[in-house]
């Protein structure tokens, strides 16, 4: 192991790409906790038309990434396309504060929103992908830092996520439907706030272990070590057209299937197809070495799963919201706690054990006993069945109007944080380790794009949570006509992906070939 792999402390660089990506994360997430209450309450849109927003939106978000990263890695470089997406992505908030400002005036409302958040989810896509891809960058291949660098960077996310609903909640949501704006206006300042670090301190801080600047030009123009019988030959401009075409009318075709077969809304089947076209374009490109291709297909294999650890995880903004709501006794010394605080409780948790997993993972990695990516993965699977075993069990005998005990909830909470760190972070240090450089934005927009199939995919579950007076409902055979039915559906989805994740752990690792 080199002496730069034994240093426990990180470099500054690390620091200044959390509090960049804090700051946008006041900016997304509170814009995200007013939202859905605006469309309502001051738009006068039904729940039905403002839920099918608001998942069109969260789905979008985690799909442009891909376009970012394929922006960043051909053309622009890291830098050119994190001040981009900065950009388009204040302006994005600019406008939701604009069609605040004139809410009374709901046609006009409506198109500043609409095109406010089409420059958000298209602002997202090139920040997002690349500011997390910068991390990796700071340090050197293999250097054994990088899991706790993640997680550090995560928990910046985090900080982020708590701070956001409080500020653009008690500024936006009093009930006063005019006040809306002062929410999103908070969110454009956090964004600002985003922007000017980044501008302010990137040539300070973004320096490679190399101590050259990072992310000025794109990994796609920047000649790799290949030897002559590995590298594809050149391709005339015919056959890249005829190549292209021949993907263009794959995208169709399967989009169509989606959505005329198996009856998918329009935005549902563009996530759905591109999650299928677009890792098949990435792994088919020419360049790749075969060393480099298994990698590639250890970020799918890993994705695949991780769609059953989101989609479960995700219940949070639904079914779990529903059941804090209508189940969940949530007096506090005399004091009923609102159902929307619980959004709290994970960020809450994520902050206070992220340094904790952080150091675990860094002594791990001194000691050479750091557990593979799969094998903790597999475990943040394993954590995330627990939690709702937990509560399925809390929950088994109640009947429909009872109420049970803050601390199940709030167990669950806990247990899938714990998961959460296992999983999340450590996914996001996998594809950088394992991405050719060349294709290191694009694979984490692909790696997210795994999140907008796994969001989608949570909203079909929560439609699945039982309700007084409806019958029973059923998915692939499992009845769910209780929350303990409904619960446990998540425990053995959740279990038994992790036991399969585990098993195949080993044939993993050795597709990694040596990265950890």
């Amino acid at each position: 192991m080199s002496e730069k792999q034994m240093k426990k402390g990180h470099p500054r660089g690390l620091y200044f790409v959390f509090t960049t990506a804090m700051s946008e994360r006041i900016s997304y997430y509170g814009m995200r906790a007013i939202f859905t209450l605006y469309l309502i309450k001051a738009l006068a849109m039904d729940k039905e038309l403002a839920s099918a927003i608001y998942g069109n939106y969260t789905g979008l978000v985690y799909l442009t990434p891909l376009i970012g990263g394929y922006v960043a890695d051909r053309f622009w470089g890291m830098r050119k396309s994190i001040f981009w997406g900065a950009v388009l992505m204040f302006i994005g908030q600019m406008l939701m504060f604009f069609s605040a400002l004139y809410y009374q005036n709901n046609e006009l409302a409506r198109i500043l929103m609409y095109s406010g958040l089409g420059s958000l989810i298209f602002g997202n896509g090139f920040f997002k992908p690349n500011i997390t891809t910068m991390v990796g960058s700071l340090y050197e291949p293999g250097d054994k830092r990088l899991d706790s660098a993640f997680t550090i960077f995560y928990m910046g996310v985090n900080v982020g996520a708590f701070i956001a609903p409080l500020v653009a909640g008690y500024l936006g949501d009093t009930g006063n439907p005019a006040d809306f704006k002062w929410g999103f206006l908070a969110s454009a300042v956090g964004m600002l706030l985003s922007l000017i670090l980044f501008v302010g301190w990137k040539n300070k801080f973004l320096i490679g272990p190399d101590g050259q600047q990072l992310g000025l030009i794109a990994a796609g123009k920047v000649k790799h070590n290949q030897s002559e019988k590995e590298a594809a030959p050149a391709r005339s401009l015919k056959q890249n057209i005829t190549e292209f075409a021949l993907w263009a009318i794959g995208a169709v075709g399967v989009f169509a299937l989606f959505r005329f077969v198996f009856q998918f809304d329009t935005f549902g089947a563009a996530i759905f197809a591109t999650s299928l076209i677009m890792p098949a374009y990435v792994i088919s490109d020419r360049s790749l070495t075969k060393i480099e291709r298994q990698r590639i297909w250890v970020i799918y294999i890993i994705a695949f799963f991780v769609i059953f650890f989101w989609s479960a995880f995700e219940q949070a903004g639904a079914s779990l919201t529903y059941f804090a709501d209508e189940q969940t006794d949530r007096s506090v010394f005399g004091w009923e706690m609102p159902a929307s605080f619980f959004q709290s409780f994970n960020p809450v948790f994520v902050v206070l054990l992220a340094p904790l997993f952080s150091s675990l993972w860094l002594k791990l990695g001194q000691k050479n006993l750091e557990p593979a990516s799969p094998v903790k993965q597999s475990l943040g699977l394993l954590f995330l069945a627990l939690g709702y075993l937990v509560i399925a069990f809390g929950v088994k005998g109640v009947e429909p109007g009872m109420k049970v005990s803050i601390m199940w909830l709030t167990g669950l909470y806990f247990i899938h944080t714990m998961g959460e760190l296992m999983l999340s972070p450590i996914g996001l240090s996998m594809v950088n380790k394992l991405a050719p450089v060349r294709f290191a934005s694009l694979l984490m927009g692909v790696w997210y794009l795994s999140m907008a199939t796994a969001n989608k995919f949570a909203g079909m579950l929560s439609g699945l949570y039982p309700e007084e007076g409806v019958a029973a409902k059923h998915f692939m055979g499992f009845e769910i006509a209780t929350m303990f039915d409904f619960f446990m559906l998540f425990v053995l989805m959740s279990g038994i992906a992790a036991v399969i994740l585990f098993v195949l752990s080993s044939r993993l690792k050795k597709l990694m070939h040596g990265v950890q």
